[in-house]
């Protein structure tokens, strides 16, 4: 099968079950689908409900923060980080794609119903696996001016009964890692965590998964799985 010319070719069915109520149906009987990008997963699940449910304006700018493992960046990347004489500037976080104009930008906008791409901002970190993307918004530019715990029951009807993305609770630390949200806690797995952060005036959107699971390879077994009508978990928990 050839690979796709890009994520938003109209003949490829895009490969995130949990986009809508009716992307497994169009999965399950695709002959062509597009496993998407590890930083467009994160952000998508967190925008593509409240576009949908008209909590975010389409015409809304929005930006968007990533930090991921560095084995996102492939086999050159890999050896880089693992090499023993490596440069003392891979202990530090380091920022990516400096022209925004980073290739996951089209899936990003595409799918959200953006009219517009988010200023995109990715940062490779000095471990293996492991993602976090976020969101910030301001809730006064939100039609309703909606609280965070409004935003956060809009993705938690969203997702309810999904079995690889989860809603965790609003404003519970015991979700969170003596106060923190660590991008590697998913490693190894095709779970996504979807936190909702804030209060009445600002919201923080986050969506932690692992890129080498929920952000590439788990992604494309769970969607074959979807089209050979197998459990959907098969051969990932």
């Amino acid at each position: 099968m050839p690979a796709p010319p890009n994520r938003v070719a109209p003949d490829w069915v895009y490969g995130f079950p949990e986009l809508s109520g009716q992307q497994r149906r169009s999965i399950a009987g695709a002959h062509q689908v597009a496993v998407p990008g590890c930083h467009a997963s994160g952000f998508i699940a967190l925008v593509r409900p409240l576009v949908d449910m008209g909590l975010i304006p389409k015409a809304l700018p929005l930006s968007c923060h990533s930090v991921t493992g560095y084995t996102g960046g492939g086999k050159k990347m890999i050896a880089q980080y693992e090499d023993p004489d490596r440069p003392k500037v891979f202990d530090s976080p380091r920022m990516y794609a400096l022209k925004l104009r980073h290739k996951h930008l089209k899936e990003m906008r595409h799918y959200t119903g953006l009219e517009e791409a988010p200023l995109f901002d990715p940062i490779v970190g000095d471990f293996p696996q492991g993602m976090m993307v976020s969101v910030p918004l301001f809730n006064r530019l939100l039609p309703g001016h909606p609280h965070a715990k409004d935003l956060h029951a809009a993705l938690s009807a969203h997702y309810a009964g999904q079995r690889f993305v989860k809603v965790m609770p609003f404003d519970d630390e015991a979700a969170w890692e003596d106060g923190f949200i660590n991008a590697m806690e998913l490693a190894g797995t095709n779970d996504m965590q979807i936190f909702v952060l804030g209060h009445e005036d600002q919201t923080l959107l986050v969506s932690r998964f692992d890129n080498l699971g929920k952000g590439a390879s788990g992604a494309a077994v769970q969607c074959m799985n979807i089209m050979m009508g197998c459990d959907e978990a098969m051969g990932l928990e």
